[in-house]
């Protein structure tokens, strides 16, 4: 094969996968606002882990789907949007705003997916506000 067409080939892959990766974080966000406990557990790996980094907790998959009963009575009537910071291979950063009834609130999360699932989701506050977002 030329070396042009493998250059083209590899850079449609390449699309693809970031395509993959953009299709599991809207899903993410979507099962998380409706508190999709089922959903969620899909598109985390068995073995996955969810780092809260401002509070030092890292929860399994089992400990993070069983908390979606709390996070129900926290994001109703909540909105969450999302915009893509940066893709480098099989990790993507996603820059998220918490918009709560009585707060909001920005985050710096980080995918880490594999075999179109996520393996980790790291979680840290960076903003007290979704202002600029």
């Amino acid at each position: 094969m030329p070396i042009r067409t493998m250059a083209v080939v590899l850079a449609l892959l390449v699309t693809v996968s970031a395509v993959a990766q953009e299709n599991i974080v809207d899903r993410w966000y979507a099962a998380l606002l409706k508190a999709d406990g089922a959903a969620l557990s899909q598109l985390l790996s068995n073995d996955a882990t969810i780092r809260l980094d401002d509070i030092g907790v890292t929860q399994s998959k089992a400990e993070f789907i069983a908390s979606m009963d709390e996070w129900q009575a926290a994001v109703k009537g909540a909105k969450i949007r999302h915009k893509i910071e940066t893709e480098m291979g099989e990790t993507i950063v996603v820059r998220t705003c918490y918009d709560f009834p009585n707060n909001d609130m920005t985050t710096r999360e980080t995918f880490t997916t594999k075999g179109g699932v996520i393996v980790a989701n790291t979680q840290m506050t960076i903003g007290e506000n979704c202002d600029g977002f």
